[in-house]
């Protein structure tokens, strides 16, 4: 059948199993804006405020579902807004399709009006960037670009596609998406023995899980592998809920903000198995002073990784599925019950301090975890929330939290929310974030209440940006140089001017009425909560400083 570029890059969409799309549309790209309305029975689009706030959408879709995320915008300026949420896609390894529409191409490279090369830009952020010029390309390009984000490492994709291309008209030939196939080419039988001979000398083990893990579907394969290791796991922010986190083996984050029990646990284990992480300087501190007492076995899908961050001692390069898969076939039940005793006292010594009666962060958290079971999807932006979210929220699955780890783009919650709500309709999804970052994003507040999504946004709001103002507070000797924000902004206003319903909260013993309300509501709702603005994210670990140094607020106070 002879169809538009336009069309078929709506037949391509569809043939990949693309039911929703987050865009904003513009002069280069209306002729794929026009065939949208002709596919609008099969294909919803979701308008949001800003293309940035389109391109988080997709990417929460993405985290929420595991599928590809798809964002649409326009040349120029419409094309640029995308860069921040394509890099916050490139870094957690989410995948993620961007379409762009370009000038025609007798016009490229003549400064024409809104002409970008949008391709060459993100060229370091995609797994694959490129311009579409003439319309034979166009659909191979589309099934590539699907591919490519989801096979191996996932990742973004952008295909840009001039004006004229998407007019052009030529023969389409449906095809059948190829399977994915999980990477196990590379996985040597030599690794798995080198592995299962270090797990068997090993008397103190560590598990630390990453992203990887999520990304792999691997979680149920991860939670056996703990089990018949009988070793204790801990896991970055991007592995929130990947392992239930009420099962005792459990001892929450490591790194910066880590809890005191996995930086002190690891920095004294004999082996050290990183699942699916890159060992970012957030979770190690130093790397050359990190976990200098264990062995490291690093198994990831990038063989790029290995040795990029850590020094590791044996490695397998694969799917993590299929790596635990063959392990959890061979391993031996394992009991390390002095060394699991050891991390349980620490637990016990080191509990998370959250201070009943008062009203901080890490209150409303706790509650909303309560309140919720664990069982809502949780969203964030970057900055203290950010940490409380991951500290006192009790994930029990994967895909529940939904948070820019590597890149850490305030004005991300928002966005990132719409995407997941469209995903899951069903399921109660809460967006938390600070007074800072919501400033960033709020316009999308308005496509929340246009599309009458029932999420519950908590602003956290302390009048200062918290996390710079932590470490100015603590490194810069309270030099706190443009991080107050003395504004006279109302954000209960705000949210009823944008048709949603508001509320404050100023007393602790107003929380769980507030968000008991809020939830049942089923209806756009912003929840600010007035917290101090000198509150601090605890424990810490000074910025390059070793992970076994972690301190709590106490620890300096008896410095002091």
């Amino acid at each position: 059948m002879r169809l538009t570029g336009s069309q078929i890059i709506m037949e391509c969409l569809l043939e990949q199993g693309v039911d929703t799309i987050f865009g904003y549309p513009g002069g280069t790209v209306l002729n794929i804006y026009d065939a949208l309305y002709e596919y609008s029975d099969r294909i919803h689009h979701i308008l949001t405020s800003h293309e940035q706030g389109a391109s988080h959408a997709a990417d929460g879709y993405a985290r929420a579902t595991g599928r590809v995320g798809v964002c649409f915008a326009t040349s120029g300026p419409g094309a640029t807004n995308l860069v921040t949420g394509i890099a916050t896609a490139y870094m957690d390894s989410i995948p993620l399709v961007a379409i762009t529409a370009n000038v025609a191409v007798n016009a490229l490279g003549k400064d024409s009006f809104q002409e970008i090369d949008i391709a060459g830009v993100t060229m370091p952020i995609t797994k694959y960037s490129t311009i579409i010029k003439n319309i034979e390309e166009l659909a191979p390009a589309i099934r590539k670009a699907f591919r490519l984000a989801r096979t191996g490492r996932p990742g973004p994709v952008l295909i840009d596609v001039t004006k004229d291309v998407t007019a052009a008209v030529t023969e389409f030939y449906p095809v059948e998406p190829e399977p994915i196939r999980r990477q196990a080419h590379t996985i040597r039988e030599e690794d798995i023995e080198k592995v299962l001979e270090m797990i068997e000398a090993a008397e103190r083990p560590y598990i630390f899980a990453g992203g990887g893990v999520i990304a792999s579907d691997a979680s149920e394969e991860l939670t056996e592998f703990v089990h018949k290791m009988d070793a204790p796991i801990t896991c970055t922010l991007m592995a929130q809920g990947t392992f239930d986190q009420t099962d005792p083996a459990y001892t929450g984050m490591l790194g910066m903000h880590g809890t005191k029990t996995s930086n002190l646990g690891v920095s004294d284990c004999d082996l050290l198995i990183g699942v699916g992480v890159r060992f970012s300087d957030r979770c190690t501190g130093n790397p050359a002073t990190f976990a200098q007492k264990a062995k490291v076995l690093q198994l990831d899908v990038d063989a790029a990784e290995i040795n990029k961050n850590v020094r590791t001692d044996a490695s397998v390069i694969g799917d993590l599925k299929v790596i635990l898969q063959k392990l959890n076939e061979r391993l031996k039940e394992k009991k390390h019950l002095e060394w699991m005793q050891k991390i349980e006292a620490l637990k016990e010594q080191h509990p998370l301090f959250c201070p009943d009666g008062v009203l901080t962060g890490p209150y409303v958290i706790r509650k909303l975890s309560e309140i919720t079971g664990g069982d809502a999807i949780i969203t964030t932006d970057v900055g203290q929330h950010q940490m409380w979210s991951a500290q006192f929220y009790m994930y029990r699955k994967p895909r529940t939290f939904i948070s820019s780890g590597g890149l850490g783009t305030m004005g991300y919650g928002v966005g990132a929310s719409i995407g997941a709500k469209y995903a899951f309709p069903d399921k109660l999804v809460v967006n938390i974030t600070g007074d800072g970052c919501f400033r960033m994003n709020m316009n999308e507040l308005a496509t929340i209440t246009r599309n009458n999504l029932p999420i519950v946004t908590i602003i956290l709001n302390n009048h200062v940006l918290g996390m710079v103002r932590q470490w100015q507070t603590l490194f810069y000797e309270k030099r706190y140089s443009h991080t107050i924000l003395e504004d006279k902004i109302d954000f209960v206003k705000i949210a009823e001017a944008m048709g949603a319903k508001g509320y404050r909260v100023t007393k602790p013993e107003e929380v769980e009425s507030v968000l008991r309300e809020a939830i049942a509501l089923n209806a756009p709702v912003v929840v600010e909560c007035i917290i101090d603005s000198d509150d601090k994210v605890f424990p810490m670990v000074a910025p390059g400083g070793q992970i076994a140094e972690v301190f709590s607020e106490e620890d300096l106070e008896e410095k002091k």
